[in-house]
């Protein structure tokens, strides 16, 4: 994977992140939270559709390697409610 291909999946799983997080209403942070909710959501995502039979419905090739989009954002917006509610528990103790 070349460095012009790590920086537009970078931007996309950003992309995607910002997506799943808008989508529940909780924000992790800024543009690196992001990137890392959409990678995460993206694995998540794909967890998902593989535990329940579902077709990957869109997905960019990225350096040879496939990106689920749908999942992706899917994904991110599943791992923000459990962030959401893990921030929400931690602060509550307080």
């Amino acid at each position: 994977m070349s460095l012009i291909e790590l920086i537009v999946l970078l931007v996309i799983a950003a992309i995607c992140g910002s997506l799943g997080q808008t989508l529940v209403g909780y924000s992790a942070g800024g543009c690196l939270a992001s990137i890392i909710v959409g990678i995460i959501g993206a694995y998540i995502g794909l967890w998902v559709a593989k535990e329940f039979h579902l077709p990957v419905f869109y997905a960019l090739n990225i350096g040879g390697k496939p990106f689920p989009i749908i999942w992706s954002v899917i994904g991110s917006a599943i791992f923000a409610v459990v962030l959401g509610l893990i921030n929400k528990l931690l602060r509550g103790n307080r």
